[in-house]
C-alpha cells in the first residue's frame, strides 16, 4: 500500500479537542458504571436495587447531569475530527483520501462489534463507526440550514414515535416486556455474578443480540442513534466553521452560548427529573413523552455547556496546564475506553473481584472517578512521556495507513503546552 498521507503528528493536534475527549472519557465511565455493576435490566418493574436516599440522589443527579452528555460529546468531537482528518488527507493525497478514511471507519466498526458481542454489550464504538459511514456518504455536502433541520428532526422523531406507541401498545405488552427483562436480569445475575469468564462472554453476546432484535429494544437503540446523530451534525457544523480551532477569536459568543445552553439544559433536566420520579413501567404517559423530549434537549444543552466551559477555560494558560493530564488521557481515547471495560468487568464479574450487585449508584460514581483519576490519568501521563501514540491508537493508525508510524517519543511532548 502506497500513499502520501500519514498519521497526524502529536504537535499538530488541537489541544482543546484532547482536553474535551479526556473529560468525555470520565463522563462516559460514570454513565457506563451501572451497567458494569449490575444487570442493565434491573428495575424493569420500576423498583430500585439500591433504594437508600443517598443512592437515589446520586442516581437522579447522574441521569440529569451525565446521562447522554458525554457520549454525545464524543460524537460531536468525532464529526469535528472527521472534518480535520478528511481535509488533511485530501490535501496530502486527494485520490486516496476517502479510501483511507473508509478503512479507518471499517477497522473501528470491526473493533466495536467485537467489543459489543464479546466483551461488553454497552459498546458505543460501532455506533460511531456507523455514523462515520454516514459522514462519508455525503452529510458534509449538505448546507448549514439542512444540517440544522436534520438536528431538529433527530430531536422530534423519537417523540412522534412515542406518541404513536402510546396509542398502540397495550398493558399486556408492557407486562410481557417486564417479564422478559426480569428473566434477563436473573440470567445476568447467574452469568456475571456467579459464572465463569466464558459464561460472562456468552451472556454479553445474548444481551447484544436482544438489543438489536427485540422490537422495543431496537426502538430504543434507534432513538439512541438519532440522539448521537444530533451532536454529530452539530460537530459537523463546528468543524466546518472551525469553531474550536478559532475559539480564541469567538470568546464572546462562546460565553453567551455557554450560559444559554446551561439554562436550557437545566430547565429541561427538571422535566426529566419529574418524569423519572413518576415513571410507570406499564404504560407510556404524557409526562414520560415530555420527559423523553426534554431528555434529548437536556443532553444537547448540557453537552454544549460542558464543551464551551472547557474551551473557554483552556484559553487561559493556568487552566491549560491544569488540564494537561486530562488532555493526555484524551490523546488515547480508544485505549482508555476499552481499558475501562477491562477494569470494570474485572471488578464486578464473578471471575474477577465479584462485586456484582454490591455497589450502589453513589459507590459507582465514586469508583468511576477514582479509577479514572488514580489509574487512567497517571497511566496516560506515563505512556506519553515515552511514546507518541496510545497503544491501540498506534495499531489503528498502522492498519489505516499501511505503515508503522514512529512510536517512541523523541522529545518531551505535552499537548496542552
Amino acid at each position: 500500500m502506497t500513499t502520501l498521507a500519514t498519521p497526524v503528528a502529536p504537535a499538530e493536534r488541537v489541544a482543546e479537542m484532547d482536553i474535551i475527549r479526556g473529560f468525555a472519557l470520565l463522563g462516559i465511565f460514570i454513565m457506563n458504571m451501572p451497567a458494569f455493576a449490575m444487570s442493565p435490566f434491573a428495575g424493569a418493574d420500576g423498583s430500585h436495587l439500591f433504594p437508600l436516599l443517598h443512592d437515589r440522589i446520586a442516581e437522579e443527579a447522574r441521569d440529569v447531569l451525565f446521562s447522554g452528555k458525554f457520549n454525545s460529546m464524543f460524537s460531536f468531537l468525532f464529526a469535528v475530527g472527521f472534518t480535520i482528518q478528511l481535509a488533511r488527507l485530501q490535501a496530502a493525497d486527494p485520490a486516496s483520501a476517502r479510501g483511507i478514511y473508509l478503512r479507518r471507519i471499517l477497522i473501528l466498526l470491526a473493533l466495536g462489534l467485537t467489543h459489543a458481542f464479546v466483551f461488553w454489550f454497552g459498546d458505543v464504538l460501532h455506533i460511531y463507526a456507523v455514523l462515520g459511514l454516514l459522514l462519508l456518504l455525503g452529510l458534509p455536502r449538505l448546507s448549514d440550514r439542512t444540517l440544522v433541520a436534520l438536528m431538529v428532526a433527530c430531536l422530534v422523531i423519537p417523540t412522534l414515535g412515542s406518541i404513536v406507541l402510546k396509542f398502540t401498545l397495550t398493558p399486556d405488552y408492557f407486562r410481557h416486556q417486564i417479564a422478559a427483562m426480569q428473566a434477563f436480569e436473573a440470567a445476568d445475575n447467574l452469568a456475571f455474578g456467579h459464572g465463569s469468564f466464558a459464561d460472562a462472554r456468552r451472556e454479553t453476546t445474548r444481551i447484544t443480540m436482544f438489543f438489536y432484535t427485540d422490537p422495543m429494544a431496537l426502538w430504543s437503540y434507534l432513538k439512541f442513534y438519532l440522539e448521537m446523530s444530533t451532536t454529530l451534525l452539530l460537530g459537523l457544523l463546528a468543524g466546518r466553521h472551525l469553531w474550536i480551532q478559532r475559539a480564541a477569536q469567538h470568546l464572546g459568543w462562546i460565553r453567551r452560548a455557554q450560559w444559554v445552553a446551561l439554562a436550557v439544559g437545566l430547565l429541561a433536566g427538571l422535566v426529566v427529573l419529574a418524569a423519572n420520579l413518576n415513571y410507570d413501567p406499564t404504560r407510556i404517559t404524557a409526562l414520560g413523552i415530555a420527559g423523553g423530549l426534554c431528555y434529548r434537549i437536556c443532553r444537547l444543552g448540557l453537552m454544549i455547556f460542558y464543551v464551551t466551559s472547557i474551551v473557554r477555560a483552556a484559553q487561559l494558560p493556568a487552566w491549560r496546564r491544569r488540564f494537561a493530564p486530562v488532555a493526555l488521557a484524551g490523546r488515547m481515547p480508544l485505549t482508555n475506553y476499552l481499558l475501562q471495560t477491562a477494569m470494570a468487568t474485572f471488578i464486578f464479574d464473578a471471575w474477577g473481584l465479584g462485586w456484582w450487585n454490591r455497589v450502589g449508584p453513589l459507590g459507582q460514581l465514586l469508583l468511576a472517578i477514582a479509577l479514572y483519576g488514580l489509574i487512567q490519568l497517571p497511566l496516560s501521563s506515563w505512556w506519553f512521556a515515552r511514546f507518541r501514540y496510545g497503544p491501540l491508537e498506534y495499531l489503528w493508525r498502522a492498519a489505516t495507513y499501511g505503515r508503522l508510524p514512529p512510536m517512541r517519543a523523541a522529545l518531551p511532548d505535552t499537548v496542552a503546552a
